[in-house]
Order: structure tokens, then C-alpha cells, then sequence
């Protein structure tokens, strides 16, 4: 089985190191040469989207191609460098990870896949438009979305900004929101390809919506640090995107893809996340 990853990042490093083991061969798609060297040494192909022929050659070959690359004002980066490929015949599953910030703002209430999109932001926007490009080739070939939370796993999570000091213990009641641990994702992607007969939207996300000062407290907790100061929610404080994040409370159901795809999140709240990326990183509580 062949994996092509269109914006080889995070999360596409988490499922290639979920499916190489089990046979899959991977490409990563990166403009910059010195990370398709990297990706080369990690035993996976690298890929010039500046390379026509090399891409579609790519694309022709695989069995699943993950969209993972943001869309730009000019739209999705990935559906413009694929048109050409004429995947037609090959019908690979295709993947496209979205954001939970496509449904804004709903004051801490339930959000599922068939709750309308009301998207705030102009990156959310962006989202939308790329998401409806993508599901267009539904009739063609196995196509799902994927809503993402805020993610994060090894080195990108509440751990590093407690031990940073970027941490901050800023409450603002009733502000919830979810998260999901990148192997999570993995597994979640790895499912849908499973059941390419089950294409479609999905929210893959944690079992319980929480506040960012409880996770910076929980997470400080595991290190042996104080948590950081509770302090009063000021938005003039913050810069936009920090407003636009704080402007959104959403809880948000993954019971489709428990139900449609047999997903579990291995990490189903940030307390097993957190734990099992402090033990990756061979600490333990002091």
C-alpha cells in the first residue's frame, strides 16, 4: 500500500509512523529540499510539488493521499497541484484534515458533523471552501474530512508551555473547548482508509472538552511545577488570533467516527495525553 502525504507535518509524521510498520510505503510532499533530504533519510520519499511529473507520478502510484497543507487565499494548495494527475481511474481514498473552527462559535454547546458551518475567521473560511472542493469528488472516489481540534503530542503541548512559561492560567467561564492527541489522528485516518465504504465528515477529537487553565494546571501538576496563576480573562491583552481563539466555545461530538469507523481515542482526555508524552520523553513526575 502506497501513502501519499500532500504537507508533510505533524500529523503526517504520526501516520507515517503508524503505517510504516505494517507495510506502507509513504511520500511526503515539501517544497523546501532540505526536508525532503530529511524525509529521505527517515525512509520516505520525498516530493517537489514543483515537480508536475514527479507528483502526479506519485499520486498515480497511491492508494491513499492525505491533504494535509493549509489553504492559502488563493485556495487549497493541494487541489491545485493534483488537478493534472487524472486520478480517475486509480480512485485513491483521499483525506482532507479540516478544523473544528469551521462550526465557530456555539457558547460551550454540542457541535456534531451535521451542525452547520459558521465559520468567523478568515483561515476558517479558507477551510470551508476547501472542504467542498474536496467532498466534490465524493461520487468519484472515497473522500472524508477530518475536523481537527487543537492538537498536540511530543514537543507540542501544555508540558513545553509550562516549562516555557508561556503558560498562562487566564479564566474565562464557560470557555471550553477540544483537543486531540496527533496519534489519535493517525489512528482515526488509518480507520477511515480501512472503511473507504464510509466516506465522509468526521470530528475526531478527545472525550471531554475542557478550559485551557485546567489543562496548563494539569499538566504543570505532572512536572512537579505550580500551576500557573489564575488571572482574569483580558482580551485587550491579546493579540488577534489569541482573540479569535478565545472568541470560539465549542464542544464537539466524535460519535460519528466511533460509530462509523470503530475509532477510540487511545488518549480519550488531555490527562492520559499529557501522561503518555511526559513518559515519551522518559521523565517522570518529581
Amino acid at each position: 500500500m502506497r501513502l501519499l502525504i500532500f504537507g508533510f507535518g505533524f500529523t503526517g509524521a504520526a501516520l507515517a509512523r503508524r503505517l510504516q510498520p505494517k507495510g506502507w510505503t509513504v511520500s511526503g510532499v515539501s517544497r523546501r529540499s532540505e526536508r525532503r533530504a530529511q524525509l529521505s533519510a527517515e525512509g520516505i520519499q520525498g516530493v517537489d510539488p514543483d515537480d508536475s511529473t514527479q507528483l502526479w507520478a506519485a499520486a498515480r502510484a497511491a492508494d491513499a493521499i492525505l491533504i494535509a497543507a493549509p489553504p492559502a487565499d488563493a485556495g487549497c494548495p493541494g487541489w491545485a497541484a493534483l488537478q493534472g494527475a487524472d486520478l480517475h481511474q486509480t480512485r485513491p481514498w483521499t483525506g482532507y484534515l479540516s478544523t473544528t473552527g469551521v462550526y465557530g462559535d456555539h457558547g460551550g454547546r454540542w457541535v456534531f458533523e451535521t451542525t452547520p458551518t459558521a465559520p468567523r475567521s478568515p483561515e476558517a473560511h479558507r477551510r470551508v471552501a476547501a472542504e467542498r472542493v474536496w467532498m466534490s469528488l465524493n461520487r468519484s472516489r472515497p473522500v472524508s474530512v477530518f475536523r481537527l481540534p487543537g492538537i498536540y503530542g511530543p514537543g507540542r503541548s501544555a508540558l513545553d508551555r509550562v516549562r516555557s512559561g508561556e503558560a498562562r492560567g487566564a479564566v474565562k467561564p464557560g470557555h471550553v473547548f477540544c483537543r486531540i492527541h496527533v496519534d489519535d489522528i493517525a489512528a482515526g485516518i488509518e480507520a477511515s482508509i480501512a472503511r473507504a465504504d464510509r466516506a465522509g465528515v468526521y470530528n475526531l477529537c478527545d472525550d471531554e472538552p475542557a478550559g485551557p487553565a485546567e489543562v496548563n494546571a494539569y499538566a504543570a501538576d505532572l512536572l512537579g511545577l505550580p500551576p500557573p496563576p489564575k488571572t482574569a480573562f483580558e482580551p485587550e491583552a491579546l493579540s488577534p488570533m489569541a482573540r479569535r481563539f478565545w472568541a470560539e466555545s465549542k464542544r464537539v461530538s466524535n460519535a460519528k467516527a466511533k460509530a462509523a469507523l470503530g475509532w477510540r481515542p487511545l488518549y480519550p482526555t488531555y490527562r492520559e495525553g499529557l501522561a503518555a508524552v511526559l513518559a515519551s520523553e522518559g521523565e517522570g513526575r518529581r
